[in-house]
């Protein structure tokens, strides 16, 4: 567990760092396009200048006009408008205006300016008063982007790099699975032979019928456990397959394992079919890995339920025990390798359940509800029909 809350810190501090380099890029090109700002509006009253002395008298042609003309046509970036007192336009700079809409298209960019900035009075005489409206340039508008882009720029490769990273992770792990179920099924053929001599050996000497019986039941059983950890790795047979049955038949094994004050029932509809598309050795296995962790939430005291329903070509699979139940948090978490609540055991049951769920049957299996000090209801849902891929 404390492998799973590092992890989380790790994620949190990651995002926090993240988000506090996104506020810094954000709060810096804002700083940055204010100052641009100021500087264009400095241009447009400049401008506005230029035009108010060309307008007037009181220029020398000599030394004036040529460095007002100059600060006139310098501007060819920021688009601007100038109206008189009745806001009708005298004169627009800076604008693309397509064709055929020139007074519409003017009209609804001097609305635009006088939304986003004080416009610049200029005083053509004593009683002539014009004023002028402008709004950003391109490449401000552009600027004030700039971080947006950039963080999804940013985010993007986060997001691609997580899921390479991820994809390697899962191969990684897939191999290492494969890896330990397969020499667990060799290192268990060895016993299991010995067993089986043992066994003839037992039944030569007369030994009581039940005893033997009994001994064979486990043996067979772990036969089968063999069989499942020699096909992790390979693609099962599905087959299709009477699920009561396979859930009857767990429970009936698991019945002579589990401590008296354990109880077991199976509810479904007797009228529908149950086939679905199975390989019962492994799924078998899934359903005895829930039965064991229930028991164990339960403290060797409770029911367990196994409840069946149809849906369109979907059949839900409930699992519900009596025991003292799971926080949200651990939801999704239970289902990762080496995670467990208890203090012994690798943590492994739940992974390789969801990954004979969805993996080999192409189903789901998750954590419908869970309240502590009630129990816990997993849901395993497996098409009735085979699903390719």
């Amino acid at each position: 567990m404390d492998i799973y809350l590092k992890k989380r810190r790790r994620k949190i501090i990651l995002f926090f760092f993240a988000v506090l380099i996104g506020a810094a890029s954000l709060w810096y090109t804002n700083w940055l396009t204010e100052k641009l700002s100021g500087e264009e509006r400095k241009r447009v009253v400049l401008w506005a200048e230029a035009t108010r002395r060309l307008a007037s008298e009181d220029i020398n042609p000599d030394q004036d006009l040529s460095l007002i003309e100059m600060i006139s046509n310098q501007n060819t970036s920021i688009p601007l408008i100038v109206t008189n007192e009745r806001d009708s336009i005298l004169i627009h700079a800076n604008i693309t205006i397509p064709p055929n809409r020139k007074d519409e298209f003017l009209s609804g960019e001097l609305r635009k300016m006088k939304l986003q900035n004080t416009p610049i009075e200029i005083f053509i005489s004593a009683v002539q008063k014009q004023y002028l409206y402008y709004r950003e340039s391109y490449l401000l508008r552009n600027l004030r982007l700039f971080p947006i882009v950039q963080l999804l720029v940013i985010f993007l490769f986060i997001g691609v790099a997580y899921l390479a990273f991820s994809a390697s992770r899962r191969a990684e792990q897939n191999q290492v699975w494969v890896g330990m179920s397969k020499e667990t099924a060799h290192q268990l053929g060895t016993p299991i032979s010995s067993l089986l001599a043992w066994l003839e050996l037992l039944k030569m000497q007369n030994t009581d019928e039940t005893t033997i019986l009994e001994l064979e039941k486990d043996i067979d059983r772990l036969e089968k456990i063999t069989a499942r950890f020699s096909k992790i790795g390979s693609k099962p047979e599905l087959l299709l397959t009477n699920l009561v049955e396979v859930i009857r038949y767990s429970v009936d094994y698991l019945k002579r394992r589990s401590p008296e004050k354990v109880k077991y029932e199976i509810v479904y509809d007797q009228s529908l079919t149950w086939e679905v598309p199975l390989n019962e050795a492994l799924f078998s296995w899934v359903l005895e890995n829930l039965s064991k962790n229930a028991m164990d939430a339960m403290n060797g005291s409770g029911k367990i339920t196994f409840t069946l329903r149809q849906k369109d070509d979907l059949v839900y699979a409930d699992v519900t025990d009596t025991g003292k139940g799971l926080q949200k948090s651990q939801f999704k978490t239970i289902f990762q390798p080496g995670y467990s609540t208890k203090k012994r055991g690798w943590g492994l049951g739940l992974s390789l359940a969801k990954r004979i769920v969805e993996n080999y049957h192409k189903g789901k299996i998750f954590i419908r509800d869970s309240e502590i000090n009630k129990g816990t209801t997993f849901r395993i849902i497996l098409h009735k029909r085979p699903i390719k891929g």
